[in-house]
């Protein structure tokens, strides 16, 4: 197994996060406050959400927030992978 291409493993989590994070738009969208709070509270294993869901957000604000997380899961895959071929090069030719 070689190394891990760190943009392309930065980019994978980054475009993941935000396909969840849309999901989650359209979750808002389409469903009452009384809907949202239910599947949320499923999702997070019985943790209320109700008293700290925001249900009206702006364009704007949906659109950062998209930034937003790409950006953190871009950094998040790229530390990974660096991780990853770090442990990966250090073990390279040891016998253990």
């Amino acid at each position: 197994m070689g190394a891990i291409n760190i943009k392309r493993f930065g980019l994978a989590v980054g475009l993941t996060l935000v396909f969840l994070r849309l999901g989650c738009i359209i979750v808002f969208l389409m469903t009452t406050r009384e809907q949202t709070v239910i599947f949320f509270n499923t999702l997070l294993h019985g943790i209320d959400v109700s008293s700290i869901l925001k249900t009206e957000m702006s364009i704007s604000e949906m659109v950062f927030g998209l930034i937003q997380i790409f950006v953190l899961g871009w950094l998040t895959g790229a530390t990974i992978a660096s991780i990853y071929n770090f442990s990966f090069n250090k073990k390279k030719g040891c016998c253990i």
